[in-house]
């Protein structure tokens, strides 16, 4: 019976793959071909949409991991589409991916009902992403449903993470090469395929062991965090919710 730090710990790696998973999908990729914007145009225009019209240094403060030139570049590079323009088409392909990806899943329904009341009862304090988009009506069919909700709950962690990044005193190009990383969409990476995916000009500093031991830290304090928004869930539901998401494992 997996009590909420177990659940928080077990369920991060396909909430990571899952609920990120639409950000490099063909379906995003159409809709930039479709609007004439460069991936993280999109990405940053549709995700962080929700905080509003806003100076690209707001988005910077919520978009931690990424450099603040790439976020303002790909931030203003995006403003021939407005933000609630943004937000609703990149909920669509949230949607439209999860009913291509998830539809064959027999537990769909059950899933986006175990995650609404962990999204529902959560407190959004230091996750002003995971509020923007918890704001966002959820769509009615299951595996849309479930998509959002997992990209949400994403949100949730990615915020709670970056405090606690910050709370260790790490930079966070030090953050993401100080460890390997498996719960994204595209897979398992080492930190430097990550800090060039996020546009980290290169050459890298050079991450001591004492760097990698204060990020597993980190990694324990996020879990932590995370752990009494899985408090909503009894320990059957907690272990149900565990076994939804193995689906997901190796596809």
């Amino acid at each position: 019976m997996a009590d909420p730090r177990t659940t928080a710990r077990l369920v991060k790696d396909p909430i990571g793959r899952l609920g990120g998973g639409f950000m490099v999908s063909r379906e995003a990729k159409a809709l930039c071909e479709q609007y004439g914007l460069g991936p993280r145009e999109l990405y940053f225009r549709g995700r962080c949409g929700v905080l509003g019209e806003c100076d690209a240094d707001v988005v910077t403060s919520v978009a931690v991991f990424f450099p603040p030139a790439h976020v303002e570049e790909s931030w203003y590079g995006g403003r021939k589409l407005p933000v609630d323009q943004a937000v609703e088409l990149y909920a669509g392909a949230c949607h439209d991916w999860g009913r291509r990806r998830l539809g064959g899943h027999d537990g769909c329904a059950r899933l986006a009902e175990l995650l609404e009341p962990v999204v529902g009862q959560a407190s959004s304090a230091g996750a002003p992403l995971f509020a923007g988009w918890r704001a966002v009506p959820l769509p009615g069919d299951a595996p849309a449903r479930a998509a959002q909700l997992m990209h949400v709950l994403r949100e949730l962690r990615g915020g709670l993470h970056a405090n606690a990044v910050l709370a260790a005193g790490l930079r966070p190009l030090e953050a993401i090469l100080a460890t390997g990383h498996s719960g994204t969409p595209f897979g398992a990476s080492s930190g430097e395929t990550v800090a060039r995916f996020f546009q980290w000009p290169e050459p890298y500093p050079r991450i001591s062991p004492e760097l990698i031991a204060r990020r597993a830290a980190v990694e324990e304090a996020t879990d932590d965090l995370l752990a009494p928004v899985f408090s909503v869930l009894n320990e059957h539901e907690s272990d149900e919710l565990i076994e939804l998401l193995r689906f997901g494992q190796g596809r």
